[in-house]
C-alpha cells in the first residue's frame, strides 16, 4: 500500500561549508509544489539553489535548479520512490560555501538531505475515498445517518426535497460492504444516484 507523510519534516546538513536545508511534506499536485518552491525562494533570498522532487502520479517532477543535470532532482526523486511514497514533495535549499563538491558529492548531499528528513517523518497509508449519493424516504433518514456513522463515512451534504438526498464519502474498500448493508436494512427503498463529485485521496 502506498504511503504519504502526516506532516512536513526538515533536515539540515553542512558539507564542505555548503548548507543543505531539506524538507519532505505531503503534496498532491505540481501547482502546489511550485508555490512551495516560490515561498522557499522568498524565505531564502541568499540561497544558490532550491532543488525539488515531487512524487505524485502523472504530476511527478525532478528539478535540478542550476545544479549539474541529474545531481539533485533525480536522486531526490529516487529516495522517495525507494520508500514506496506517493503524494510527497522533497525540497532542498542550498547555500553555496565556496567549495565545489563534484557530481558524486552533490548526489550524496541531496540524497542524504532527503533521506535524513524521511527518517523522522511519520508515514501514513493513502486512503482512496469514494463519494456516494443516495435518496431515501424521510422515514429512513435517521436509520441511514446511523449506518453512515457506524461505517465511518463523512456526510458531505443533505438535501430535503420530495425525498432526502445524502452525499457522503468513505474509504473505497468499505463502499461495497456499506451498499450491501443498506440494501438489506433499507428493504429496497434506498435509491443510489450518480455522485455529485468524484472521489479523491486523503492521507
Amino acid at each position: 500500500m502506498p504511503l504519504t507523510l502526516a506532516a512536513p519534516v526538515h533536515s539540515e546538513l553542512i558539507i564542505k561549508k555548503s548548507r543543505f536545508i531539506g524538507c519532505v511534506q505531503p503534496m498532491s499536485d505540481r501547482a502546489r509544489a511550485q508555490k512551495v518552491v516560490a515561498e522557499l525562494w522568498a524565505q531564502h533570498p541568499g540561497a544558490r539553489h532550491v532543488c525539488w522532487a515531487l512524487l505524485a502520479g502523472g504530476q511527478s517532477a525532478a528539478v535540478d535548479d542550476g545544479e549539474p543535470s541529474g545531481t539533485a532532482g533525480r536522486p531526490m526523486l529516487d529516495v522517495l520512490r525507494h520508500q514506496d511514497l506517493e503524494g510527497v514533495l522533497a525540497t532542498v535549499v542550498r547555500y553555496f560555501g565556496g567549495v565545489k563538491l563534484g557530481a558524486g558529492g552533490l548526489v550524496r548531499a541531496y540524497t542524504d538531505a532527503v533521506a535524513q528528513a524521511l527518517l523522522q517523518a511519520e508515514k501514513v497509508p493513502i486512503v482512496r475515498l469514494a463519494t456516494l449519493r443516495c435518496a431515501v424516504p424521510y422515514a429512513l433518514e435517521g436509520l441511514l445517518r446511523r449506518e453512515l456513522e457506524v461505517a465511518g463515512a463523512s456526510l458531505l451534504q443533505v438535501t430535503h426535497g420530495q425525498e432526502v438526498v445524502l452525499d457522503f464519502s468513505l474509504a473505497e474498500d468499505a463502499g461495497v460492504a456499506l451498499q450491501a448493508r443498506l440494501a438489506e436494512v433499507g428493504q429496497g427503498r434506498i435509491v443510489w444516484l450518480a455522485p455529485a463529485e468524484n472521489g479523491g485521496l486523503t492521507g
